[in-house]
């Protein structure tokens, strides 16, 4: 298991607020988050890709532009490609990130590549230490693997409600509130969504029949001991994963919120990946927490965070603005459970009759996404490292068009190296 030395790609500088929401609270974050770093340190970019199927298109498409884009990734300077885990979605191809990652990874010569996150809910530590053993032996040295405790969340959730249903249903959500310039929207409850028939289903067919998926930390731990060649079980037997032990990936533990997952990451001293772009509202609640619970290890001596961000960039405002329009629709699809569908052109949104409830229940993804011109988006990303302290960013755009979304990596690729430090010459 390798050290995190992120590469410098970028320089990030104090900045003004870039958004502001009326209706929302300025709130001081000196306190709530660790922003220490200083204002000029280089932070990387990196990429989350979804594998998405343009609607009138389909997953070989979906996966050839994968391909395609993570070589525009190397030439343009960013740091990581990594790809997500999703199932059951006529809109994504990422079904399998360990082979798209081997794909990826045979495409391009030295960015490095990895999982936005494998669903442990879903594999034995041992089946996904192989994998990425596998590959990480034909590219040695460029893998990460990213961890997810997703498939347990559904079902913490589920009991939630079941024991409270009134309050899940009823509770009033807190109102949007501005922290240092960053929109924290009001937490939007997956309660109702991860108790449909559909997602049991689905969730059911990911695993064998009474399977019982272990704690998320013993299986991070039995990732840790095979990766390290030291699982032993609890008579002592030990077992050995080739290929895997020895391998020189990245370990990183993702998370949405002030749970287990930053827990886990802070414990055990592993870099953290917080996701502001699915779950904005608790974006500085997960940083904090996993702060709060870092001890440093031999991967670490002090926390690593990066953070994501949806972001489509053009050469202006208004462009851009056409361009993220799909973006509402499909969200939308995903959170009445009928989940991601084909990515929508703009024409096809702008067919879509949006009644008070969509827009609500679109609103902390569609208001918290940064869609504009390369200065009107890096302005506020610069916002999002600053206030969340991330020592890198995770950058993951959806446009209809292949080439309008490499476009806006290129744009924003450009405007970010661009920057100059404060009190540099023009």
């Amino acid at each position: 298991m390798s050290i995190p030395q992120p590469t410098a790609l970028s320089t990030a500088q104090p900045v003004s607020p870039a958004q502001n929401v009326s209706p929302a609270q300025e709130v001081n974050t000196a306190r709530e988050v660790n922003t220490a770093q200083p204002g000029d340190r280089p932070v990387p970019l990196s990429i989350l890709d979804l594998s998405p199927i343009p609607s009138g298109s389909g997953a070989g498409d979906a996966l050839r532009n994968s391909v395609d884009l993570a070589r525009h990734a190397e030439r343009l300077g960013y740091l990581r490609y990594w790809v997500a885990e999703h199932h059951f979605a006529t809109g994504v191809a990422s079904s399998a990130p360990a082979v798209l990652i081997g794909l990826i990874a045979a495409a391009t010569n030295h960015i490095r590549v990895g999982s936005g996150a494998v669903q442990l809910g879903h594999q034995t530590p041992i089946a996904v230490v192989e994998q990425f053993g596998l590959i990480d032996a034909l590219h040695p040295g460029r893998i990460d693997l990213g961890l997810g405790r997703s498939g347990q969340r559904r079902a913490e959730v589920v009991a939630e409600a079941d024991r409270s249903p009134a309050t899940a249903r009823t509770s009033e959500p807190r109102a949007s509130r501005v922290v240092d310039g960053l929109l924290i929207p009001p937490a939007f409850s997956f309660a109702e969504l991860a108790r449909s028939p559909q997602l049991a289903l689905q969730a059911a067919l990911l695993q064998q029949p009474g399977a019982r998926t272990p704690d998320f930390a013993e299986q991070v731990d039995e990732v840790v001991a095979f990766l390290e060649g030291t699982f032993r079980s609890p008579d002592g037997i030990a077992v050995h994963a080739v290929p895997g032990e020895g391998a020189e990936v990245e370990l990183w533990i993702l998370g949405s919120s002030g749970g287990q997952s930053a827990k886990v990451a802070g414990e055990r001293g592993l870099p953290f990946a917080a996701n502001y772009h699915v779950s904005p509202a608790s974006v500085l609640e997960a940083v904090e927490a996993y702060r709060e619970a870092f001890t440093p290890s031999k991967v670490l001596s002090e926390p690593y965070v990066v953070v994501s961000a949806d972001v489509v960039v053009a050469e202006d405002d208004a462009t851009a603005r056409e361009l993220a329009k799909p973006y509402g629709l499909w969200v939308r699809a995903i959170r009445t459970g009928e989940g991601a569908i084909p990515y929508p052109t703009p024409e096809e949104a702008d067919a879509h009759v949006w009644s008070e409830a969509d827009r609500e229940l679109v609103a902390d993804r569609v208001d918290t996404r940064f869609a504009g011109s390369p200065e009107t988006v890096v302005e506020r990303l610069r916002v999002l490292q600053r206030v969340t302290g991330a020592g890198e960013l995770l950058v993951t755009t959806i446009t209809h068009g292949h080439a309008d979304r490499v476009r806006s990596y290129e744009l924003l690729a450009e405007a970010w190296h661009a920057r100059r430090t404060p009190g540099a010459g023009s």
